[in-house]
C-alpha cells in the first residue's frame, strides 16, 4: 500500500493521477491483449477502453470513401493499355550514333599532327632559354644560402682573426667557405 501526504494533495494533483494510472491500465491492457493473441493466434479486443479515445477521429468515413475511389480510378488508368487510338503516341528512340573508320581515322591523324607540333617548338626552343629557366629555378632556391655565406664573410672580416695552431686548422675554415 502506497502512503501519501494527504494535506498536500488537491484536485488537480488527484486528477492528474487518475488519468496517469488509466493511461498505464490501457498499456497493460493492450499488452496482455497481444499476449492473448499470441497464444490462440487469433486478435481478442482490448479489455476496456476510455470513451474519451473513441470520439478522436481524424478523418470522415465519406472523406476516406472520396480518397479511395480516386485511389482506384488513378489505379485503373495507369494500368489500363493504351489502344491504337491512343492520343499519345511513344517516341521511337533515337539510334545510336557510331564513327565511322574514317572519321578515327581523321581524328588520329590530327592528334598526331598537333604532338608532332608541340615536340618541334619544344625541340626549337633554343638552349640558352632552357638554361635560363634552369637556372632561375636553381637561383631561387640557392639564394639564402649565398646570402647567409655573404653575411659570414662580411663578419669573418670584421673580427680579428687567430693564428692556427696546425695546418690541418687553417683548411677546414677555406673549405666552408
Amino acid at each position: 500500500m502506497i502512503l501519501m501526504p494527504t494535506h498536500r494533495l488537491t484536485a488537480e494533483i488527484i486528477t492528474a493521477a487518475v488519468e496517469g494510472f488509466e493511461q498505464q491500465k490501457l498499456r497493460i491492457d493492450a499488452q496482455i491483449a497481444e499476449l492473448r493473441a499470441m497464444l490462440t493466434g487469433t486478435p481478442t479486443d482490448p479489455a476496456a477502453t476510455p470513451e474519451s479515445l473513441k470520439g478522436k477521429r481524424r478523418m470522415s468515413a465519406a472523406a476516406r470513401k472520396r480518397i479511395g475511389d480516386a485511389q482506384r480510378k488513378r489505379w485503373a488508368e495507369s494500368k489500363k493499355e493504351p489502344g491504337p487510338s491512343s492520343p499519345v503516341a511513344p517516341e521511337a528512340p533515337k539510334p545510336k550514333r557510331k564513327l565511322s573508320a574514317a572519321g578515327k581515322r581523321a581524328i588520329v591523324e590530327a592528334t598526331k599532327k598537333r604532338w608532332a607540333a608541340f615536340h618541334a617548338a619544344k625541340k626549337a626552343e633554343t638552349p640558352t632559354v632552357a638554361r635560363k629557366r634552369a637556372a632561375k629555378k636553381t637561383a631561387t632556391k640557392k639564394a639564402p644560402v649565398k646570402a647567409s655565406r655573404k653575411a659570414t664573410k662580411k663578419v669573418a672580416a670584421k673580427r680579428p682573426q687567430k693564428a692556427a695552431t696546425t695546418p690541418a686548422q687553417a683548411v677546414v675554415p677555406a673549405a666552408t667557405e
